[in-house]
């Protein structure tokens, strides 16, 4: 069966409130993890045309690439390090409008401009972060914050 997004124009409150009914019913009945993290990553890539959008998951002391949409990306992340390890060690969402201005930023891709991290909190425990990357500075605000969150829990971890 062919899944297509229908993709909202307007506000992102609207975006994200016509998205997250589309993510709800592509996710249903699926138990996969990797097949709901990729299907969600495609669709907020596809909606918002975000420079790059994916999943790390704590392996160890790591965290490791999962699935993602856009350019290469780096595969392993020590915790406190770049965005993505200082929301797992603060086990909370970061907002950073210049990336260049974040002390310890990891330059994936130099083309990155700002990002957020949303760490995936399961048990008390921070089992991986949703990492989204845009080419333009300041992209991000509480806004995505909340959807993503919302998004997140959609997925069963």
């Amino acid at each position: 069966m062919a899944e297509d997004l229908n993709i909202a124009k307007g506000t992102k409150d609207e975006q994200y409130s016509s998205l997250i009914p589309q993510i709800t019913a592509l996710l249903s009945g699926e138990s996969d993890q990797i097949a709901n993290m990729a299907n969600v990553c495609a669709a907020l890539k596809e909606q918002f045309n975000f420079f790059w959008v994916g999943f790390y998951m704590v392996k160890g002391n790591e965290l490791v690439l999962g699935p993602f949409q856009g350019p290469v990306a780096c595969t392993r992340i020590q915790r406190a390090k770049g965005v993505c390890g200082a929301s797992w060690e603060r086990s909370e969402t970061l907002i950073v409008p210049d990336v260049e201005a974040f002390p310890g930023h990891i330059a994936c891709s130099s083309a990155s401009k700002s990002e957020i991290v949303i760490p995936i909190i399961r048990n008390g425990f921070v089992i991986g972060v949703l990492d989204v990357d845009s080419d333009e500075l300041n992209s991000f605000d509480e806004t995505d914050a909340i959807y993503l969150s919302q998004i997140l829990d959609l997925i069963l971890f």
